[in-house]
């Protein structure tokens, strides 16, 4: 057995990395990504946990310019939406292997962890508060 899939830790420049790339006809610089691994915070209008724990990579955005047709907003990288929908991962460690295994820099941004808040009842709004503080003029 070759002595590179004996080593657990394989670097990303290992001879089987390259050579399947070179197979699978991926060129050697879409290697070069560097990624944002990080969870999303739940929107505004979310009340539930049920969406939490997620973990996404998001790819370091590259130069955009003004289309002078449209006026929209151009790129020429292949990869600048791909983190918003398609990659999500259940835990960081997955994202991390994920990240390692396509040879990718990547940096976490550790996640802020938001507590959750006691249900109320609809009657907590009509609850007596005590007496109104009296104005000063």
């Amino acid at each position: 057995m070759p002595w590179w899939r004996r080593s657990p830790a394989r670097s990303a420049w290992s001879p089987v990395f390259l050579m399947s790339s070179f197979a699978g006809g991926y060129p050697i610089c879409r290697h070069l990504f560097s990624v944002v691994i990080y969870s999303p915070a739940r929107t505004a209008t979310q009340q539930g946990s049920g969406k939490l724990g997620k973990w996404k990579i998001n790819f370091v955005s590259t130069q955009k310019w003004e289309n002078p047709l449209m006026g929209w907003t151009s790129t020429g990288d292949p990869y600048a939406n791909v983190g918003d929908s398609a990659l999500s991962f259940e835990s960081e460690a997955a994202a991390k292997d994920f990240a390692a295994r396509h040879g990718w820099d990547y940096v976490v941004v550790k996640k802020y962890q938001t507590p959750l808040l006691k249900p109320k009842s609809y009657a907590d709004n009509f609850k007596f508060k005590g007496l109104p503080e009296a104005e000063e003029k």
